[in-house]
């Protein structure tokens, strides 16, 4: 078998195939994870927390205040460093990840030309190319930044203006041009990859999409060597023969032994060792989650892209690896420099309570505001079954797959305390903290949210869906009014919050508020509710005004 078919046939089936097959695999393995989490959360005794000192009510009144009006007295002139940061950093991040984007393109680019010398270099052509190979930075600035529909229609619109502009300089030059021509190429170029892009990164399983493609890539390509091995080694192929004879196996068995082993191999020798490294790059901060995600985004492109400059010789394909590298030189170069021009701060820890029944809505709300909040400070939480799967990292996933997974629970005080003092507070390269999973035995929950409550600079409480049965919320309700100021406090609401029940409970643990509350000492105290509903942009924005000047 010839390099060229190798490279043009088997490298896309296998590309294909591994992509098709990281969606089953992740969610499985996802959902494994989960009941992972799940059985490790009931294992202990009675929960360890403080019993709550009933205290007497305090002679100031609590009033519950509903901040439904803070999108209305939302403004943009909100000048606080830390707002800019949370509103616009993640679309300074996009700034780089296009100039980078477009690093990659150039390479490609010139890769296209110079690999086939009769094509001409004229504006409109290399204009068209260039834009074909820009293509990655719309899913990237889709992860990054446009989190809702109205951004998101923004980018691709931008994008598709900047074509069609091609296009009709490219009609007005060449009137024999057909624009279906222009579509097709342009569809052909960038359909493939972003299927197979759209794959991995499907919500559910993106947590973990990109470690799975790159371990199945691996074991896909072993699959194929040690039958190519055979087809170009008659003395190879005679072995496997012998081999399969001695053991009773046909000549159909001995061939799918053959790919069973190659995937082994390459599993256990290239696969794994391959997740092992980016485990350890990520643990030493040489990566984020989401900047491994968006790696696994451009390579796939790179690849593909590649495969069409393989017709025209075959160390073209390395046009897509070198084109990556330039992508990589670019990041690497554009974060440094935002990291200088970063505005001076502090950084603002915010812990993160929730009802766990909220299931896939406590994963959108999450996903969105982890795309400001990041770029300030780092977000703390009990890991739960509802985002189990949407914060996975690396070490976590690897630590489940040796299944060691015990060792990230919480086991007593003094392993709680360790884990707190080695708390990552440092932004990883791209700018963005870190959310730490703390897991939680049913005897340690308790002790881990006092301390984390103290120990962060706000707290955000989900409350939807909080009901009578919500008792773990209750809990927690009454050890932030007994340990936390109310000022670093703000819970979310909305229709499914039983907004009686809430006020009573509260009201009720606030008459019987622990003694030595810093509540006490305030001269008004004001439980604050936010109310959420469509989470666009402008609300995150209400939120974040609230938040911050809490923290």
């Amino acid at each position: 078998m010839s390099m060229r078919v190798i490279l043009t046939g088997m490298l896309p089936f296998l590309v294909v195939a591994a992509a098709v097959l990281a969606i089953p695999v992740s969610w499985l393995l996802l959902r494994l994870y989960r009941r992972s989490v799940r059985r490790g959360m009931i294992v202990g005794g009675p929960p360890a927390g403080s019993d709550r000192v009933v205290g007497s009510s305090p002679t100031s009144a609590l009033h519950i205040e509903s901040l439904s009006d803070a999108p209305v007295r939302f403004t943009v002139q909100n000048t606080s460093p830390e707002f800019r940061t949370a509103a616009g950093a993640r679309w300074r991040t996009t700034a780089v990840y296009a100039a980078a984007g477009a690093s990659f393109a150039v390479v490609m680019t010139a890769g296209f030309f110079f690999s086939d010398r009769t094509q001409n270099v004229v504006f409109t052509k290399t204009a068209l190319v260039f834009w074909s190979y820009f293509w990655p930075v719309v899913p990237a600035a889709f992860l990054v930044a446009a989190y809702d529909r109205r951004r998101r229609l923004h980018v691709l619109g931008a994008y598709c203006l900047v074509l069609l502009a091609i296009f009709v300089v490219a009609l007005i030059r060449n009137p024999g041009l057909g624009v279906s021509q222009l579509l097709v190429y342009c569809i052909l170029t960038n359909g493939p990859p972003t299927v197979l892009v759209m794959a991995f990164l499907y919500r559910p399983v993106r947590a973990v999409g990109p470690l799975v493609l790159a371990f199945l890539i691996a074991m896909a390509m072993g699959s194929q060597v040690l039958l190519s091995i055979a087809d170009r080694n008659t003395n190879f192929l005679k072995t496997v023969v012998h081999a399969g004879v001695l053991i009773g196996l046909g000549g159909t068995a001995s061939f799918v032994a053959l790919i069973v082993i190659g995937m082994l191999l390459f599993g256990l020798l290239v696969g794994w060792p391959l997740l092992r490294l980016l485990g350890l790059r990520y643990g030493r901060k040489k990566l984020s989650d989401q900047s491994l995600t968006l790696d696994a985004v451009w390579l796939v492109f790179a690849l593909v892209y590649s495969i069409d400059l393989v017709f025209n010789g075959a160390p073209w394909i390395l046009t897509g690896l070198i084109a990556f590298l330039a992508y990589k030189l670019a990041c690497m170069l554009g974060f440094r420099w935002l990291a200088s021009s970063r505005e001076p701060g502090r950084p603002k820890t915010m812990l993160l309570l929730r009802v766990f029944a909220l299931g896939k809505r406590s994963e959108e709300l999450f996903d969105k505001l982890r795309k400001h909040w990041q770029y300030v400070g780092g977000i703390c939480m009990i890991a739960g079954p509802d985002l189990a799967t949407s914060t996975v990292e690396p070490h976590e996933f690897l630590d489940f797959l040796r299944g060691r997974m015990g060792r990230q629970f919480v086991a007593n005080a003094e392993d709680l305390e360790r884990r707190l003092s080695a708390l990552d507070r440092v932004p990883d390269p791209d700018g963005r903290f870190r959310i730490t999973e703390f897991f939680c035995h049913n005897d340690t929950w308790q002790m881990t949210m006092e301390q984390l409550a103290a120990s962060s600079d706000v707290i955000l409480m989900d409350l939807r869906s909080f009901s009578p049965n919500s008792r773990g919320c209750t809990f927690e309700l009454g050890r932030l009014l007994d340990r936390i100021d109310l000022a670093r406090v703000v819970f979310l609401v909305d229709s499914t919050t039983d907004l009686k029940f809430l006020e009573s409970t509260v009201l009720d643990l606030w008459k019987n508020l622990a003694t030595d509350s810093p509540n006490r000492l305030q001269a008004a105290c004001s439980a604050r509710l936010f109310p959420v509903g469509a989470q666009r942009e402008r609300e995150l924005n209400a939120l974040l005004s609230v938040l911050l000047p809490a923290a």
